[in-house]
């Protein structure tokens, strides 16, 4: 994507003169102690760092205190900030409105208590601004992230992203840190599908953004703990396994355009193999013999156990199974270089079809070999299924290479990037 500015901009630090480049929305509820010194921090940090005319919108929602009157008054006395008045509570309900309704071609989201340290607001926005990500996301899980907090919310936090990653097959590592910016193009597409208009907002803003091959950027952020948050974490959970399911159910059903948004929106496959791709015949010969050894050696073991408590045959048929299963996935990516989800499924039945050939080749050597001998040793057993599973591999190089991982039918599959294999900064 090119990227959105294009020659000098003047510093914000006059009132954010013309229009905005990031719009940095601090949703609030109830917050009539916090927001001031959050505003005068904010604005000090913008205004001294940032090389970009900004706006500060507080999106007010339904508070019963004096935080409006306090928005209201901040903004009066500091230029860049404006105050959106909400009539729903609902944190996600106010980013949506507060993100479609600004101008600016960066949108940025931080929790008011700004528990995130704010150096990493630049590292954030930078790559959303040259048009290198789609999303950027700050992260208290990295190695190299500092964090500050109780073990309660430790575990909690851990446990939710890897209750994440094992459901919806998201592999951004922390999904929930109130520290994110989106590219006001990818929003006006992907916010009118999110549901949510409470704390599991981002979570599924974020799964509907990977599964439609948008590359999501991660920051490693210093974050310390607010021993004041009033965040109800049973209910927040209830909530959020609540929206798991809901979103689990839409992606099963195909109710998300997912399709659409992948051709409109999505990072769109390399033009040409980039070097080291598995594209030649040679490359491709090393590879699938590296996974053929591997492969066969995986097999062996699980037959030598097998044949201890099983027949010859059935040892043969579940060591081939789940052998060939493995070895498809692995020639899928390895050796032919075909990533993402989007044809996954019918290559494994065809490589299930191509197991059926060795199958009946290695089966039919056993068969042939017990005729001869009906107790054969064990090594000879061996012997003659190395030999079986040699032709073997000859035949199903020959099969996947030209039909089941055929160019032509997978050039479409090649770049489409699933949720599970995504880069970090996809």
């Amino acid at each position: 994507m090119p990227p959105l500015l294009h020659g000098a901009h003047d510093r914000a630090g006059a009132g954010g003169r013309g229009r905005p480049v990031l719009d940095v929305v601090v949703p609030v509820h109830d917050e009539e102690t916090d927001l001031e010194p959050c505003l005068r921090r904010l604005h000090a940090h913008l205004t001294e760092s940032l090389p970009y005319p900004f706006r500060i919108t507080v999106a007010e929602n339904a508070s019963t205190d004096r935080t409006l009157e306090v928005a209201r008054r901040v903004a009066a006395e500091l230029p860049g900030i404006e105050v959106l008045q909400l009539p729903e509570p609902g944190r996600g309900g106010a980013l949506r409105t507060a993100w479609l309704g600004s101008d600016a071609p960066v949108l940025v989201y931080t929790d008011v208590d700004l528990s995130t340290d704010l150096n990493a607001l630049l590292p954030l926005v930078a790559p959303l601004i040259s048009g290198h990500s789609d999303l950027a996301i700050g992260t208290r899980l990295s190695r190299s992230s500092r964090v500050v907090r109780g073990l309660k919310r430790e575990v909690v936090s851990r446990g939710y992203n890897l209750l994440l990653r094992r459901t919806l097959a998201t592999s951004l590592s922390d999904a929930q840190c109130g520290f994110k910016a989106i590219r006001a193009d990818v929003a006006a597409q992907l916010l009118p599908l999110v549901e949510d208009t409470g704390w599991f907002f981002d979570t599924e803003l974020l799964v509907l953004a990977e599964r439609a091959g948008l590359r999501v950027h991660e920051v490693p952020v210093d974050w310390v703990d607010d021993p004041d948050s009033r965040v109800d974490l049973v209910r927040t959970a209830r909530a959020d396994l609540a929206g798991i399911v809901r979103v689990l159910r839409a992606l099963s059903t195909g109710r998300l355009p997912l399709a659409r948004l992948r051709a409109t929106i999505g990072r769109q496959p390399l033009p040409d193999p980039l070097p080291g791709v598995p594209g030649s015949l040679a490359a491709q010969l090393v590879r699938f013999a590296v996974v053929g050894v591997l492969s066969t050696l995986a097999y062996l073991v699980l037959f030598a156990a097998l044949r201890e408590v099983v027949a010859a045959q059935p040892a043969n048929l579940l060591a081939l199974l789940v052998t060939a299963v493995g070895n498809t996935a692995a020639n899928r990516r390895v050796t032919f270089g075909v990533r993402g989800r989007p044809g996954a499924a019918r290559h494994q039945l065809q490589g299930l079809a191509v197991f059926a050939l060795a199958l009946a080749l290695t089966s039919g050597s056993l068969g042939l070999l017990h005729l001869a001998d009906p107790t054969p040793a064990r090594a000879v057993e061996l012997t003659v299924l190395v030999g079986a599973n040699a032709v073997a591999t000859l035949l199903r190089f020959v099969l996947l290479r030209g039909w089941v991982f055929r160019p032509d039918r997978t050039r479409g599959t090649a770049g489409a990037v699933a949720a599970p294999e995504m880069e970090t900064a996809r």
